[in-house]
């Protein structure tokens, strides 16, 4: 299966968080499944540390290769996920509603926990 990473997941499983549920942990061990990540998540991410409200182990620039290491695919921002974001009424966070888009767009079951 192919699973697009919401941003905090993404950060939970870099950190080996206990934050992720036993059935969401299974998944992303599995190697049968393919792990994505958005680049908004990338963004989103040195946003949060910026404005301190995500605090990172180590400089992003040498947090960010040691984070992707685990990812096979980078989904990319395109023109159609950008109109089917506007098309969403779900999610009044920009980065949410490009990363459900980008699922969308991509048949990429996305795997979050609501917070």
């Amino acid at each position: 299966m192919k699973l697009l990473l919401d941003t905090h997941i993404w950060i939970w499983l870099v950190e080996n968080s206990s934050r992720l549920g036993a059935q969401t942990a299974k998944d992303l061990a599995d190697t049968a499944n393919e792990l994505w990540l958005s680049p908004v998540s990338t963004w989103e991410v040195l946003n949060l540390h910026r404005k301190k409200r995500l605090s990172l182990p180590s400089n992003p620039d040498d947090w960010l290769p040691q984070a992707l290491a685990g990812i096979q695919q980078h989904a990319p921002l395109t023109h159609e996920i950008v109109r089917a974001a506007e098309r969403l009424s779900l999610h009044e966070d920009p980065a949410d509603r490009f990363i459900a888009a980008t699922a969308q767009v991509h048949g990429l079951a996305r795997i979050s926990h609501q917070l």
